[in-house]
């Protein structure tokens, strides 16, 4: 499957019929420099702008930033593998045992991990 784009801001801007300028105005920007660069992927916007992407295209911020999201959730379950590696088994008491549990379900299970940054 291929990966999905990076964000879709600019496809649900273009289905609302806004300009980069009524966006910018609506995220509180001067310009639509700052949403151009959001959509060109060359930054990457800030919790806030996120957010009121999310409000202005009633869309979740993870549709939204689709590729960015399976990109941090990759890296992120690449760090619960190897955080689970260096977990000593031989000294695990009931607060590790259940950190190995829930990490362990979040590599067993994709459709988990999609959940860790909702």
């Amino acid at each position: 499957m291929a990966s999905p784009l990076q964000n879709y801001i600019r496809t649900h801007r273009k289905r609302a019929g806004l300009t980069q300028g009524e966006v910018a105005f609506l995220l509180g920007a001067r310009t639509g420099s700052r949403v151009s660069r959001h959509e060109r992927y060359e930054r990457r916007p800030a919790l806030e702008t996120a957010l009121a992407y999310e409000a202005i295209f009633e869309t979740p911020v993870a549709e939204l930033f689709a590729g960015l999201k399976h990109e941090v959730n990759e890296a992120t379950l690449a760090r619960v593998a190897e955080l689970l590696d260096g977990i000593d088994l031989k000294r695990l008491h009931l607060q590790a045992a259940r950190k190995v549990e829930h990490l362990g379900l979040l590599v067993d299970a994709p459709a988990l991990s999609l959940s860790l940054l909702q």
